[in-house]
């Protein structure tokens, strides 16, 4: 018995997904900027996959931007909205962004721009006042994460993005982790830039996409031949783009019944684990992903007990979870985003993350909180049980 439970690294990929991208593959192989029949079929099938993005944020498809995955999105966003001044400005973050926001803020501060890490609570989220504050003159951009991957929180994003605007600050959000599990209505959510992701949909790895509200200027990150309305140079992978589009339509329709569902697997299996010793829930039960479980070990040290160790214990047993962010499950420093919500050094290296997708049922969610008490057990030290 095997059982899948980190869709926040990725999905599967869907079987409507992979039959279009096949038939783009043996039958609509044109280059889309290519002017005779076989680019424009495969630029219609093109135009045909950003309208499906588009309508799953309710956005005009002229401002969905094709990119290759998330990563690139979230560099577009920030890097094309800095390259646009010729001296150093201001930017904010918060400090529980995913790598693909920090790292280019890291980068811009380096070149000497400077830039503000909004501190969050325990529960890893942002308090809109502290948005507020940190806002000055010279203030460019405000990238804050939509749902955070690792912890599984929600921000105030309506709040967020309504401050920014109010003081003419453009806003960015990664959403990566959030569409497809909540509506978002970008006519009614006063975002600017905003982040997507194929493979978190079911849909292709390769494959992303930023939204630029109509009227966004961004400086392209690299040149060549104009691809993406100028903004995103090189020719389209219109076959994972296409599965992208498949996706993103399905992914659409099915929102409103699949977000129940998961939300009553997720809030079974917290309260199947609520009476697991030494094992902290993480991240805000209200305002959090639908399809989120996340922990930290009371007792991790890094070394003999640590979400590495349990990730490993549970593949052992057939069951696929993560410590903490896919990005940085290769790393045994603490979570940086733990660490950012209180946690200790030794405690912020024993996050794991429990992810449900369409694939999981109730028979899954039991199993697995039997096996994760069992491992957790047998890894217990007993001095540390004893004091239970």
């Amino acid at each position: 018995m095997q059982i899948y439970l980190d869709y926040s690294a990725t999905t599967p990929t869907r079987e409507e997904a992979i039959a279009a991208m096949q038939h783009v593959l043996t039958q609509q192989w044109g280059n889309p900027s290519s002017l005779h029949e076989w680019g424009g079929r495969s630029a219609t099938l093109l135009e045909q996959a950003r309208m499906q993005v588009a309508e799953l944020i309710n956005a005009p498809a002229e401002s969905i931007i094709f990119t290759s995955g998330g990563t690139e999105a979230d560099n577009l966003a920030i890097m094309g909205v800095a390259r646009r001044y010729s001296q150093p400005q201001h930017i904010i973050i918060s400090s529980v962004e995913h790598s693909a926001v920090s790292e280019p803020a890291h980068l811009l501060e380096q070149w000497g721009w400077q830039v503000t890490r909004l501190p969050v609570d325990n529960w890893g989220r942002v308090n809109p006042g502290d948005l507020e504050k940190a806002l000055q003159p010279n203030t460019v951009l405000v990238s804050i994460i939509f749902g955070q991957s690792e912890v599984g929180t929600l921000q105030p994003i309506e709040s967020l993005s309504e401050i920014a605007r109010n003081r003419g600050v453009l806003f960015h959000t990664d959403a990566v982790q959030v569409a497809g599990r909540l509506p978002i209505d970008v006519q009614q959510l006063p975002v600017d830039l905003l982040s997507l992701s194929s493979h978190k949909i079911y849909g292709p790895q390769g494959s992303g996409a930023l939204y630029v509200r109509p009227g966004v200027e961004l400086v392209p990150l690299f040149g060549g031949g104009g691809q993406e309305m100028r903004s995103r140079s090189g020719t389209q992978a219109v076959p994972n783009i296409v599965g992208f589009g498949v996706a993103a339509e399905l992914a659409a329709q099915e929102v409103t019944t699949e977000t129940l569902r998961l939300i009553g697997l997720r809030d079974r299996l917290f309260d199947l684990l609520a009476d697991t010793p030494r094992l902290i829930p993480t991240g805000h039960r209200l305002h959090r992903l639908p399809h989120h479980i996340s922990f930290c070990l009371q007792d991790a040290d890094g070394e003999q007990l640590s979400g590495r160790t349990i990730v490993r214990q549970m593949n052992l047993a057939g069951i696929g979870i993560s410590a903490g962010a896919a990005c940085n499950s290769g790393k045994l420093n603490p979570s940086p985003i733990l660490l950012a919500m209180g946690y200790n050094s030794d405690v912020a290296k024993g996050g794991i993350r429990i992810t449900l997708g369409r694939h999981t049922e109730a028979a899954d969610i039991d199993w697995t909180a039997i096996v994760l008490k069992q491992v957790l057990a047998r890894l217990m030290p007993e001095p540390a049980l004893s004091k239970i």
